[in-house]
């Protein structure tokens, strides 16, 4: 079985090459080890498994790079918002080797604390994953995978806590990481972003709520394809709690809201 084709018109020509970062032409799994992303070579299905309504995992869950794809209720093949997940994770699970093919729907959905650890996503739903829970506790790790065709998020941070992502690439998107800008319910969220490919086209690596004490951390952030500078590395807002679109509230490096230091920055 294949994964559907998205009635979508977009490109999917993958552009960019690996050239710095100690990132490597793919994300495989070697013996528990994780080598880095790569925007050029995505790794191969080992089967495709179409899922019609929302998985429920738990504990550790290794995929095998099997890819999961949306059927039905999640097969519509939008970015829509409010659908649902292909995967919902509790609290506390790990998450390995898999890939979210097309149709997505809403990705993935963590409920609490959880590690994705090479996850791979062809072409991203509503969102690519959303971290949820109150506990200010929470700690999300996604470790090395990748992400491409997202026209709006990549990573959706509705929770309270941090979020860690590291050795990761990411290819035409809108935002890479959100902090939630007019969630109901807000937290304080802190967002640590080490050795990232992003290739253009692409607007911003992370936004975030200063009015809410929000702060990212930038290391390692590599361009790709973005000799101009069009893709801004951190994006400040004023976020709400009424759903109204947050207004946008600076970008760069501030030292309390962005931190970063400009060699953290690079572009070819």
């Amino acid at each position: 079985m294949t994964s559907p084709v998205r009635a979508r018109a977009r490109r999917r020509a993958l552009t960019g090459t690996l050239t710095a970062l100690g990132l490597s032409v793919a994300m495989v799994m070697i013996e528990g080890a994780l080598t880095p992303a790569s925007a050029a070579t995505w790794p191969t299905a080992s089967g495709s498994q179409a899922v019609s309504s929302t998985i429920s995992v738990s504990g550790t869950k290794d995929y095998g790079m099997l890819r999961l794809y949306g059927t039905g209720d999640l097969g519509s093949g939008s970015q829509d918002e409010d659908q649902g997940p292909i995967l919902e994770l509790a609290a506390g699970t790990v998450l390995k080797n898999v890939i979210i093919g097309s149709p997505a729907a809403d990705g993935i959905h963590c409920l609490g604390s959880c590690t994705l650890q090479n996850v791979w996503w062809e072409d991203v739903g509503e969102d690519a994953a959303t971290f949820l829970g109150s506990s200010s506790s929470n700690v999300y790790t996604v470790s090395g995978g990748g992400a491409k065709e997202a026209s709006d998020k990549v990573f959706q941070f509705n929770g309270a806590g941090t979020l860690n992502v590291s050795n990761f690439a990411v290819q035409t998107f809108g935002t890479f990481v959100r902090s939630c800008g007019n969630c109901k319910t807000q937290y304080k969220r802190t967002i640590n972003l080490n050795t990232i490919e992003a290739t253009y086209k692409g607007g911003r690596i992370v936004g975030i709520n200063t009015n809410y004490g929000d702060s990212a951390t930038l290391k390692g952030i590599k361009m790709v394809g973005d000799t101009s500078k069009k893709i801004v590395p951190c994006q400040k807002y004023i976020g709400n709690n009424t759903g109204a679109e947050p207004t946008k509230n600076g970008t760069g490096a501030d030292g309390t809201y962005c931190k970063y230091a400009a060699s953290d920055i690079t572009y070819s």
